[in-house]
């Protein structure tokens, strides 16, 4: 089962900067695995469309089969949460809860685009999905349409196909309880 990313709510997490905010999770266990830090995605526009993206503090929980994604404004607000696991899918904003098919239609409908969240648990630790093939390249690697520059604690996976979406990411003090 394919999984897409929390690029979903960077417009959104703008948007709800100033407003409302969602009560913040108990910590996490300590066996489950997390990744934080600064996240950005940006969606190029052309001619007839303008490009769009926004930024949060990220944390990812859990793996890629059942997990758990919390973005939070510049000025510290959670304004989105993702959860999966197998056969559920939600968003929970300040607005209410909304149930998805997977995380590619999350996502999708969120930006319009979808972002690999099951890729993006490995690709932010420097190292290709293994559940797809790749390619190596001069700077990193390419794998499922995207390219993928790891400098640790620094992450660009950038789309190759129109539009293009970047998605940079900023780790923070990383703390691996499941590899």
């Amino acid at each position: 089962m394919r999984f897409a990313t929390a690029a979903l709510s960077f417009a959104l997490a703008l948007a709800l900067a100033g407003c409302a905010q969602l009560p913040k999770t108990p910590p996490a266990e300590t066996s489950e695995s997390r990744l934080g830090g600064r996240i950005s995605v940006s969606i190029a526009g052309d001619v007839h469309n303008r490009g769009t993206g926004g930024a949060a503090t990220f944390e990812l929980f859990g793996n890629p089969e059942a997990g758990r994604l919390e973005l939070t404004s510049p000025l510290g607000t959670l304004v989105a949460r993702a959860r999966w696991s197998p056969g559920l899918v939600s968003l929970q904003t300040p607005d209410g809860e909304r149930r998805f098919d997977d995380l590619d239609a999350l996502t999708r409908e969120m930006l319009g685009e979808a972002v690999p969240v099951a890729a993006l648990f490995d690709w932010l630790q420097a190292r290709p999905w293994p559940a797809a093939p790749h390619e190596k390249t001069a700077k990193g690697f390419e794998q499922l349409g995207w390219r993928i520059e790891p400098r640790l604690p620094t992450l660009v996976a950038t789309r190759l196909a129109a539009p293009v979406v970047t998605l940079r990411a900023v780790l923070e003090g990383s703390d691996e309880g499941n590899p």
